[in-house]
């Protein structure tokens, strides 16, 4: 059934219009779908059970959803039960469409809820759905034997009545705290308020901090250089082939083409390193951690 152009209240009138289909007539017209892809017995399942949809729908409003949408999604479900339903099982039509009708307004309520995701699993949907119900059955119950609960025992409480984590709990009640804000509004009526994004600490590199970056980098650079003079060249050779290269060499290999063994170039390397060491304290203590 295309919903677009109607109203809420023009939808529920069709609705309430449609014929009601006695058990023989829905079982034929089940069978004529399944087996004959007959699709006027389709439209014709399908529009006898929308007051069915649109009276779901109506239990959803208080999520905020448009009732329109939720009509939609109803009627998507409703269809998905008509294309999955198995008339042999010998199961009235409208009690089998009254699960897919429900999870498909539900998928569509908690998608739109929030632009972060909400949940998917079994688990996650029920407490979405249930968490407000049970703490409200909970705290009457408390107060019922003079007791007041905390936050974190009704917490604790709705995990274990829902069955699910304690921290699950904890996120979803952030996410029905309230609806998502744009961080482009103002935090005032004034046409010239700060934007909520002004309040957002920038945690990328100011530009104080990358001239210091550069400066140490800099000042570094220079130091290894000094440090690199104080060695001859075959321990240049060594170091640079070693330490400064993306892909450093082995020891042995740098043994094959040296014509040393690879224990020799591991003393000539350490012997390079202590060298450099010496220089750099020499130059400033603060490079000790370098080669550590």
């Amino acid at each position: 059934m295309a919903l677009d152009g109607f109203s809420d209240q023009s939808l529920s009138r069709r609705a309430m219009q449609a014929e009601l289909l006695d058990a023989e007539t829905e079982l034929k017209l089940a069978y004529a779908w399944r087996d004959e892809r007959d699709e006027a017995a389709l439209h014709r399942l399908i529009t006898a059970y929308m007051r069915l949809a649109i009276s779901m729908a109506a239990k959803f409003k208080r999520y905020g959803a448009p009732m329109n949408d939720l009509i939609q999604e109803a009627s998507l479900g409703l269809m998905k039960a008509a294309d999955k339903f198995d008339p042999d099982r010998g199961v009235r039509f409208s009690t089998y469409a009254v699960w897919w009708i429900k999870a498909s307004i539900q998928d569509y309520v908690m998608r739109n809820w929030s632009m972060v995701r909400t949940g998917s699993t079994s688990s996650q949907k029920s407490l979405f759905f249930n968490m407000r119900r049970v703490q409200a059955r909970l705290e009457r119950e408390a107060s019922a034997q003079g007791d007041k609960l905390d936050n974190h025992q009704m917490r604790q409480m709705i995990a274990t009545e829902v069955g699910v984590p304690l921290h699950d709990v904890e996120m979803m009640e952030g996410r029905l705290a309230g609806s998502d804000y744009s961080l482009n509004a103002t935090q005032s009526t004034e046409d010239e308020g700060r934007e909520w994004i002004d309040t957002l600490e920038d945690t990328g590199e100011q530009a104080a901090e990358h001239v210091e970056h550069d400066q140490d980098i800099g000042t570094l650079r220079g130091w290894l250089v000094t440090a690199m003079q104080a060695l001859n060249e075959r321990e240049r050779f060594i170091v640079c082939e070693r330490k400064l290269k993306d892909q450093p060499r082995t020891l042995e290999s740098l043994g094959n083409e040296l014509g040393l063994s690879k224990e020799r170039v591991r003393q000539l390397e350490a012997a390079a390193f202590g060298k450099m060491r010496k220089n750099l304290e020499a130059q400033s203590t603060e490079v000790h951690q370098f080669f550590a």
